[in-house]
């Protein structure tokens, strides 16, 4: 896989780090508390949303900020990230589900455009500057979440 010049080593390990099956095991709780579904379902959803590449490059963006906005000045971007792959293979079934928040409820429907589950209508919702901005602070909440989940080893 090749990269441009804009994008750290960080950014290349978060996507072997986090892996899509990883991730839906990670995201299914919060995506099942905030649709009210069985997290066995929300992990089947989030395995298939996953595979959209856009909307997979979205997370691991916000992972990648949230480790960024998590890393105290004298601490080793590869060291943390380490820690935290560590911390995924004992917590990945143990991880806690977000606090439902508007923007989470954004992440939960911009998931459910990927694989059909929602109104058409709602892609525009999202793309307009509040919904934009409704869904990049829910991206950033499950991120940092994630990340303070697994930073606590």
């Amino acid at each position: 896989m090749q990269y441009g010049g804009g994008v750290t080593t960080l950014a290349q390990r978060i996507p072997h780090v986090f892996p899509r099956a990883d991730l839906a095991i990670l995201l299914a709780p919060t995506y099942a508390g905030s649709l009210a579904v069985d997290e066995d379902i929300a992990q089947e959803r989030l395995g298939r949303a996953l595979a959209d590449p856009a909307l997979l490059a979205g997370i691991y963006a916000a992972i990648g900020e949230a480790l960024e906005a998590t890393r105290g000045p004298r601490t080793d971007p590869d060291a943390q990230l380490d820690r935290i792959s560590k911390a995924l293979q004992k917590r990945r079934w143990r991880v806690r589900p977000v606090d439902p928040t508007p923007g989470v409820s954004a992440v939960s429907i911009w998931l459910n455009l990927a694989i059909g589950l929602a109104p058409e209508s709602m892609r525009e919702t999202l793309a307009s500057g509040k919904g934009a901005a409704m869904l990049a602070a829910g991206l950033r909440e499950v991120a940092a979440s994630l990340v303070k989940d697994l930073s606590r080893g």
